[in-house]
């Protein structure tokens, strides 16, 4: 057996350098692949919302919920729930008591 880690990138999410989105509302850019994958750490304080709707365009969005719990606008969803949104979808991301969430986006 012999191990090959040519390519392999990694990231602790709390030493990447958060940025607010929204009020409320920071993103941690973790990895993003050559064809436009990309993977990223959302968080969201207590009784902060997206201002607007999120539209999932031109690919899906996956979603796992760290800690807390998140609202797409009309379900909750606790911490260790993952979430499917397909392409064209659309939701407000938002959360009554904070929430950490683990975002990928499988297509750029």
């Amino acid at each position: 057996m012999q191990i090959n880690l040519k390519g392999v990138s990694s990231a602790h999410w709390q030493s990447v350098p958060a940025r607010e989105i929204h009020p409320g509302v920071r993103k941690r850019d973790l990895w993003q692949g050559p064809a436009g994958a990309k993977a990223a750490i959302l968080e969201i304080d207590a009784n902060a919302a997206f201002p607007e709707l999120d539209v999932h365009h031109p690919g899906p969005e996956e979603v796992f919920v760290v800690s807390g719990t998140f609202s797409d606008g009309v379900h909750d969803y606790p911490a260790g729930s993952f979430i499917h949104n397909p392409a064209g979808s659309a939701h407000v991301p938002q959360s009554k008591e904070g929430c950490v969430l683990f975002v990928f986006f499988p297509e750029g």
